[in-house]
């Protein structure tokens, strides 16, 4: 006897990796019932990745296993999938009658395009497709010029936004006030990270808080790295545990510098939607003709922490060890790698992707753009940071170097592998020369 298909409303977590404040299911929520969340590792992406040990994969799979108990909590669970995503939810539509599909938007150029394959399927055998803004407060076409066109400077964006902020207010989506309309089921087994081709890697994963004490004093300390001075939530915005409408309602209260810090965020985000060239080309071309040396050995040194400056070598063994790095050090590394050893920005952004826990597309691209002096809103090119400089600015008791480069102060430590005056000079000549024949 044919058994008949169940009906449901299907809502797919991306990087939005939360239950609460999630405007895309409090919408499917809202509006239907026996709604499905559903979560796919896409080997589309997985694919790409250098190792199978990645720490990140490690990070969404504990996330979404927690997601899975408190659904289960809640009455219903979560169904985890594995494979490309039109694919797969061509396999759910012979296990489910599938009403309407909701998820949230993108922004990145990849995901766009998987977005609208997705949405072309679903529309063509006539299945409503909803989706909504949630990782930003502004998006798009929100804040715009007076003439329609994007801001590719900061610092009117950012005024602008505010602006926006003042007269919208972003709403707080409760879902637990829907949580009934989830679909009743028993738990879908979750399969182990080994089925999906990964192993476990240990990572942080405690529930992201919001420390109002280090906000409320973010602008005197967010620069000195040996503090626990950030807010240390990069890596929860950019998976989606955390609500970004959150934070900005807490960051408006407490402190106007870490409001600036997520609006450059949304201000990187909306540069890549608006110029998705800047994935591989720089916003400025004139900026493309740059005559980089690549050498290949101070490029490994640099990987490795061993260009004997300490700010340099201890920033980048932080990476290497924990897959975080403080954001000012992330300046002064990729203005090192960039002006002092002349070797192409992206070269730099590809290591930071592979590194970086809290990894984000938009905003690694911006600041290395940025720290290049390419980018829509950059550093100029004779911003040179002297690390000697950075390091009594910001680490003067070696605190912070100490705690990665062991050897410092010994004979062991290797020699620097550049003369900064010289290696200032030789970036000002060669910048100097690609701007000037453009």
């Amino acid at each position: 006897m044919k058994t008949e298909k169940p009906e449901v409303t299907i809502f797919w977590f991306r990087r939005d990796l939360r239950l609460n404040d999630n405007a895309a299911l409090w919408e499917a929520l809202k509006n239907n019932s026996s709604v499905l969340p559903i979560f796919i590792f896409d080997t589309d992406i997985l694919q790409k990745l250098p190792s199978k040990n990645d720490a990140r994969v490690s990070f969404i799979y504990k996330v979404i296993s927690n997601l899975h108990s408190q659904l289960h909590n809640w009455g219903s669970s979560l169904k985890v999938l594995y494979g490309k995503p039109l694919e797969v939810f061509q396999e759910l539509m012979t296990n489910f009658k599938i009403k309407n599909l909701y998820f949230n938007h993108d922004y990145e150029p990849l995901a766009i395009q998987r977005n609208k394959a997705v949405t072309s399927y679903f529309e063509n055998q006539n299945i409503s497709v909803q989706s909504f803004k949630d990782q930003v407060v502004f998006e798009k076409n929100e804040v715009l010029k007076p003439n329609g066109t994007p801001y590719t400077i900061f610092t009117p964006y950012s005024k602008i936004w505010k602006q926006q902020l003042n007269t919208n207010k972003p709403t707080i989506y409760n879902t637990a006030a829907y949580n009934c309309n989830f679909l009743r089921t028993a738990p879908f087994p979750l399969p182990a990270l080994k089925e999906i081709g990964f192993s476990t890697v240990e990572t942080p994963c405690a529930k992201p808080e919001i420390n109002h004490e280090i906000i409320r004093n973010y602008h005197n300390t967010r620069n000195i790295p040996h503090l626990n001075a950030t807010s240390n939530l990069s890596l929860h915005f950019r998976f989606g545990t955390l609500s970004i409408r959150e934070a900005v309602q807490i960051a408006q209260n407490l402190n106007e510098t870490w409001l600036n810090e997520l609006i450059w965020r949304e201000f990187f985000m909306m540069i890549l939607f608006h110029f998705p060239k800047v994935v591989t080309e720089s916003f400025k071309k004139k900026y493309d003709f740059i005559e980089w040396r690549n050498n290949e050995n101070d490029f490994e040194k640099w990987c490795a922490g061993e260009t004997g400056y300490l700010m340099v070598d201890a920033g980048m063994r932080q990476l290497n060890k924990t897959g975080f790095m403080h954001n000012r050090v992330r300046m002064i590394v990729a203005s090192f790698l960039t002006k002092h050893l002349l070797i192409d920005w992206r070269w730099g952004e590809t290591y930071f992707a592979e590194k970086l826990l809290d990894y984000e597309l938009s905003s690694n691209n911006g600041n290395w753009q940025w720290a290049a002096g390419c980018g829509c809103d950059a550093a100029p090119y004779f911003r040179i940071f002297n690390p000697l400089e950075q390091i009594k600015k910001f680490d003067k008791d070696l605190i912070y170097t100490k705690l990665w480069v062991n050897e410092t102060n010994t004979n062991t430590y290797t020699t620097p592998i550049v003369e900064h005056k010289f290696a200032r000079q030789r970036a000002l000549d060669t910048y100097k020369k690609a701007v000037g024949s453009f």
